[in-house]
């Protein structure tokens, strides 16, 4: 890729990684409840399911299962369900000590990457969006293989970056909310946002090729 290439992927990449979707939803309510570096190391685990989302749209796969109906309907009702129900257990959680004090029992970092990596893989919107945003900055006659992989790897750095922005200011809103009462509503307003971006993917259209 060119220079001037690198300048419009840059921003337009970065746009991407900041639009408050659902793993940055679920970034912003682990930090408010369970501090920021803790929430910041569990996102990492949406990192790997980015990562084979790439790979596939590298080896040529996300072009095919974008353009799979059946596909795209599975995954995005799959994806729906999960959010509503992560949201309706986020509601529900208990405060715990660790929300107001950043100590006491927190929930396990291995279940919290868990659930970033099945919010991230769950999502077909975001293979679509790879599939259709990455090509547009490919150098024709270039080596497609080192493009993608690079364009990848910056995608997964501004991620790190973005989730940094999303973890920071979860850590605001906890340390903000002060009391048992307050966290409460953190949970219920983190846990519908999440109810709410599962309804919005339930409705979600397939793009339809140009």
């Amino acid at each position: 890729m060119t220079l001037e290439m690198w300048l419009l992927f840059a921003p337009a990449c970065f746009a991407i990684n900041m639009y408050p979707g659902p793993n940055n939803m679920v970034a912003l309510g682990n930090s408010a409840r369970f501090g920021f570096a803790h929430a910041y190391l569990a996102s990492l685990g949406r990192v790997p399911a980015f990562a084979l989302m790439i790979a596939m749209v590298a080896v040529g796969l996300g072009v095919v299962l974008s353009a799979s109906e059946l596909f795209f309907t599975l995954l995005k009702w799959l994806g729906a369900a999960y959010l509503v129900w992560l949201g309706i257990r986020m509601m529900r959680s208990p405060v715990v000590l660790s929300s107001l004090s950043g100590a006491g029992v927190k929930e396990p970092l291995r279940r919290l990457a868990t659930r970033e990596f099945l919010v991230a893989a769950s999502n077909p919107k975001a293979i679509v969006t790879f599939t259709a945003f990455f090509p547009q900055f490919l150098v024709p006659g270039g080596d497609f293989v080192l493009q993608m992989t690079l364009m990848g790897a910056a995608f997964i750095l501004f991620e790190a970056m973005a989730v940094a922005v999303y973890a920071f200011a979860g850590a605001r809103v906890g340390a903000l909310a002060g009391t048992v009462q307050r966290m409460r509503w953190v949970n219920r307003i983190s846990g519908g946002a999440l109810i709410g971006a599962g309804i919005m993917l339930a409705f979600a259209r397939r793009p339809q090729a140009a």
